[in-house]
């Protein structure tokens, strides 16, 4: 956050929606109160999704990001995180369509792309995963579009000029020697083409 990140994008996996496993709602509560003010949008890499709502809402999360092939009621699920005094997102892996998304896209705040199999950090970016931002941009023009998995300073133009405007990047940061020039990097890449886009309307 010192070298100027928005916002912490926290990976909870659970072992069985994803092979991995983290953390839970326990040591987000325990990061709260060290990180007042700070933005915590939670990537629920879990089974059943709606069951860790409340408690993530009570640790004191921003945002719950669940995974559209995670749950049977994506629809029941957003209410509920909305109800809980969340922000909801939608996320989807990449062997998923894209337009599975179109009937939430109005309901949520934030849509997620993976261009990564969820699970693992330091994978490669996949670079084909780019016309699901562009359909999405295209279609849904106010909607936050975040992008996670391999991005960084040599792919993060692919996702801004798509239209991404929420990045998540864990090992191009935490590997940097120069985590604030790097996130400057990746921010000023995005803010270019949202700027360039406004003026060519």
């Amino acid at each position: 956050m010192d070298s100027g990140a928005d916002y912490l994008h926290l990976d909870v996996m659970d072992g069985q929606f994803v092979p991995n496993i983290t953390f839970g709602h326990p040591v987000v509560k325990c990061l709260r109160p060290k990180l007042p003010g700070v933005m915590f949008d939670m990537h629920m890499m879990v089974a059943a999704p709606e069951k860790w709502i409340e408690n993530m809402a009570d640790a004191g999360a921003d945002q719950y990001t669940f995974h559209y092939e995670a749950t049977e009621d994506a629809t029941t699920c957003i209410r509920k995180i909305k109800e809980a005094g969340m922000k909801a997102g939608i996320g989807i892996k990449p062997g998923t369509p894209v337009d599975v998304l179109v009937p939430f896209a109005e309901m949520v705040d934030m849509v997620l792309i993976m261009t990564v199999e969820p699970g693992f950090g330091g994978q490669k970016f996949m670079t084909d995963m780019m016309p699901k931002i562009q359909f999405l941009r295209e279609r849904f023009r106010g909607i936050d579009i975040e992008v996670d998995g391999g991005v960084g300073p040599n792919t993060i133009q692919h996702c801004a000029e798509a239209g991404a405007n929420m990045i998540v990047s864990g090992s191009a940061i935490m590997g940097s020697d120069n985590p604030r020039e790097a996130i400057s990097h990746l921010r000023n890449s995005v803010e270019e083409v949202i700027q360039k886009s406004l003026l060519e309307r």
